[in-house]
């Protein structure tokens, strides 16, 4: 059998697995300064070369290169997150970077010819037979999935992948977590990613001819995210004007709470450097109570610091998964946080996600016909699979001792590349 392999192309990290002529399955390393990774961030960094026989040029790099040179100028440079985040939305059709106009297929095919590129022994990447992975529910409030999944093919193929296959991301971590059962048994399988958390309940039969069949899938366009988000949302927008007043001529006025909407999605942060958006900012600031908080705000848009902000919420983000209380640190110019976070506030900020997760889990089991008491196992996989907010709502539904989890980060695309092999077999 030819070589196959999975691609999880994420919000956060994408993963390539390949899965040889022998039947072994294993992920595709990169080499970033002198360590080595499985993953790959998903982003991209242009910038105008000012030196060289490159100099007035647009350049760019991706993943880890994207970090490198976007931290080497972060003014000079234009930083793009989260592209899987724009694919179900019809607003979203182009972006100008430094004058040249990216649709966003265009982009994604930049940045996964760099994921197979920059792979270490990837050259035979190209040739091999590819399944790609996508989440059940596409993130965004009016999400065009079936749009979506036909941006997706396009920038697989921009990228030099005309043929591919699709398969749910759940799924596929699914098909991976089963090899390791040594009998019949029904799965529920959660996948948390950086933008969306789908759910499928599969029913696993061992033997010769091992099978995975799909009884179930529900999703929800919110994860990772969603819970950095209300970290910022209740620390950080509050130090920056949320929530505060400003007079129009003796009446005082809430500051727009739209700022702070934009400022704490990541793959949204770039659009508020338009100039309309900080004037109208700057026109707040003249009027509100407290000017210093929103000064603070436009120079942390103006100066691209969202990166580095980032990088300190999700470090508390992960701290919280080990520990009741995490200090969120962030400093920028003139501004400057440190804050406490209890896990037990935390957990009250994201009840409405964990919410949501209840009820695309009751929809999976639904639309397989089983109730819970039917699920013999249930497999979580992804980042926020870790927090323990997470882990207790199956625990409670499930039973813990029927609860497991693990490669959080790169069952996705193993299990991919598995169904490839079977759909090959097949």
């Amino acid at each position: 059998m030819s070589d196959i392999i999975g691609i999880d192309f994420g919000t956060t990290n994408s993963v390539i697995a390949l899965r040889d002529g022998e039947g072994r399955v294993a992920t595709v390393r990169y080499q970033v300064g002198g360590k080595v990774l499985d993953t790959f961030r998903s982003l991209l960094c242009f910038w105008v070369e000012e030196t060289g026989p490159s100099r007035g040029k647009l350049q760019h790099a991706a993943g880890p290169h994207a970090i490198e040179a976007y931290l080497d100028d972060p003014l000079g440079s234009r930083l793009i997150m989260s592209m899987k985040s724009y694919l179900a939305s019809r607003s979203f059709t182009e972006t100008r970077i430094f004058g040249r106009s990216y649709g966003l297929e265009e982009l994604i095919s930049l940045f996964l010819r760099a994921l197979a590129g920059h792979a270490m022994g990837g050259a035979a990447l190209g040739a091999a037979r590819v399944v790609a992975g996508r989440p059940v529910r596409f993130v965004g409030e009016q999400a065009d999935d079936a749009l979506a999944e036909r941006r997706l093919r396009s920038a697989f193929a921009g990228a030099g992948w005309e043929s591919l296959d699709f398969a749910l991301e759940p799924e596929a971590a699914g098909h991976r977590f089963a090899a390791g059962l040594d009998g019949a048994a029904h799965v529920l399988v959660g996948d948390f990613g950086g933008g969306t958390s789908d759910f499928s309940l599969l029913r696993y039969e061992p033997g010769a001819a091992r099978r995975v069949t799909a009884l179930g899938h529900s999703g929800v366009g919110i994860a990772g995210d969603a819970f950095d988000y209300r970290i910022i949302d209740n620390v950080v927008s509050p130090r920056l004007g949320k929530g505060g007043s400003y007079r129009v001529m003796g009446t005082a006025l809430p500051v727009p709470p739209s700022f702070y909407t934009s400022f704490a999605r990541w793959h949204r942060l770039s659009l508020m450097r338009a100039p309309r958006t900080l004037r109208e900012i700057g026109e707040v600031a003249r009027a509100a109570d407290h000017p210093e908080q929103l000064h603070h705000l436009i120079r942390l848009v103006e100066d691209e610091a969202g990166y580095a902000l980032y990088q300190a919420v999700s470090g508390v983000k992960a701290a919280l998964s080990g520990a009741e209380v995490a200090v969120l640190r962030f400093r920028h110019g003139g501004f400057a946080l440190e804050e406490t976070v209890r896990r037990a506030d935390f957990e009250a900020w994201i009840a409405p996600e964990l919410a949501q997760f209840g009820g695309a889990v009751d929809q999976a089991l639904a639309e397989a016909g089983l109730p819970a008491g039917a699920v013999d196992r249930v497999f979580l996989t992804g980042g926020s699979s870790l927090v323990p907010a997470v882990r207790r709502l199956f625990e409670a539904r499930f039973g813990a001792e029927r609860v497991a989890h693990g490669g959080e980060f790169v069952s996705v695309a193993e299990g991919l590349a598995l169904i490839g092999a079977e759909r090959v077999a097949a």
